[in-house]
């Protein structure tokens, strides 16, 4: 079982090295990919202009490691070129480099000519808790606005399959919510409540999902009883599912940078692994993002 980072960089080691599509690669990418390739998790295939992409190479470690350059003289055709690749089988994954999020993410996504495999993708944010050895996932922190149940469901099933490839066999799940009752007028305590019934009925497998809860009764399972919850997931979560982006996506910040916690994520849904290129993930945390990329 990953119990931290350093268990995913192992884990990831032991796999034959993958091939990874980048996309309009960048001086700033050429450090993690050197690195990645170095430790046998990668072999870099750089998409973009061949001469300054080789410039590149030639300024870092990747030099003396294997590695292929694909000539894409168009800018705008790199991307597709990429993805290209990755659908061919001619990549097992894809990382974004120096192409806006926008187009990035609308590119990936499409349903005919993208690497979209079900009916929607969901971003899952893995942190390592600063002061056990444990991972805990939330979600959706990125791709969708506003869920509603049916969405809510795929979501969660995504991050449970993560769960599962970290070793967790049995995830407990929070689904979050502003207040821990279950309210009428505000839909997301409903949607927490059919997401738990539904885990009753074995829906979720081995995962155990609650919820209406909020972060307090999530997190301790002494306010949980303070507030009359009673709850097999309160206190040990490893799952956290979030009402909508806004909060999802300011909630993943915050623990970055108000709690100093370290962050890595993934894109779930997809027919390849696909690793967003997201501001606030450390240097240091992108190679655990390609060596998380590489279970998948």
């Amino acid at each position: 079982m990953a119990d931290t980072f350093r268990d995913i960089a192992e884990a990831a080691r032991n796999k034959a090295a993958k091939r990874l599509a980048v996309t309009s690669v960048k001086k700033e990418d050429m450090d993690v990919l050197s690195r990645a390739a170095k430790e046998g998790l990668i072999v870099p295939v750089l998409v973009g202009d061949g001469k300054a992409v080789e410039a590149l190479v030639k300024k870092s470690a990747l030099q003396s490691l294997e590695h292929e350059i694909v000539d894409v003289k168009d800018s705008g055709g790199s991307l597709g070129t990429a993805v290209a690749l990755v659908r061919e089988g001619r990549a097992d994954m894809l990382m974004q480099g120096a192409v806006d999020q926008k187009t990035f993410m609308k590119t990936v996504l499409d349903a005919k000519t993208g690497l979209l495999k079900d009916k929607l993708a969901s971003y899952v944010s893995v942190f390592e808790l600063p002061k056990s050895e444990k991972l805990i996932l939330v979600t959706d922190t990125f791709v969708n606005n506003y869920p509603g149940v049916i969405e809510k469901q795929l979501i969660l099933t995504h991050a449970i399959k993560l769960a599962g490839l970290l070793g967790i066999a049995a995830p407990k799940a929070a689904v979050l919510a502003a207040i821990e009752q279950v309210n009428p007028s505000i839909p997301s305590t409903l949607d927490a409540a059919i997401l738990a019934k539904m885990s009753e009925r074995k829906q979720f497998g081995s995962a155990v999902v609650d919820g209406p809860l909020d972060i307090d009764c999530a997190l301790s399972h002494a306010a949980a009883e303070r507030k009359g919850v009673k709850s097999a997931v309160t206190g040990s979560v490893d799952i956290y599912l979030v009402p909508e982006i806004e909060s999802g996506y300011l909630l993943a910040q915050s623990l970055v940078f108000f709690g100093r916690m370290e962050m890595a994520g993934v894109l779930m849904g997809m027919t390849k692994p696909v690793i967003v290129n997201l501001p606030f993930i450390s240097r240091e945390n992108r190679l655990v993002e390609i060596a998380l990329a590489t279970l998948l």
